[in-house]
């Protein structure tokens, strides 16, 4: 995925203005470049895990009708921006969505993105930061 500067610090500030619960949100992708991020809420309304709303997913399953990708983009306010087993197993209902993670924990932002295959198996994915 390439992201402009002021994009991903969309998602940063999002995160930062969400903690100490977790955001959630979306980066529309065209041709693996981000064109827009859209913030959503998190249902749960936790610091431990996110949801997202019925209408919210509808949104992101109909992204492909208007030739779009999805990454999902949430926080990780006490931990490492890893995906967790509840990442993991979120994550097999979108097989082949990256998932955007900002790790809040520390004394600055932490941003990796990860693709998280049906079988469970958690691989980085590159993030170029540029225009």
């Amino acid at each position: 995925m390439q992201i402009a500067p002021e994009l991903l610090q969309q998602v940063v500030d999002h995160a930062l203005a969400d903690a100490p619960d977790e955001c959630c949100g979306f980066v529309w992708l065209r041709d693996g470049v981000a064109t827009e991020v859209v913030p959503v809420e998190n249902t749960a309304h936790s610091p431990l895990r996110f949801e997202v709303g019925p209408s919210d997913l509808l949104a992101l399953a109909d992204a492909g009708d208007d030739g779009l990708d999805a990454i999902i983009y949430h926080s990780h306010t006490r931990s490492a921006p890893r995906p967790s087993q509840t990442d993991v197993n979120f994550a097999a209902n979108w097989p082949g969505v990256e998932w955007l993670i900002v790790g809040t924990a520390g004394a600055e932002p932490e941003v990796r993105n990860w693709r998280i295959d049906p079988d469970g198996t958690v691989t980085e994915v590159e993030v170029r930061v540029g225009v």
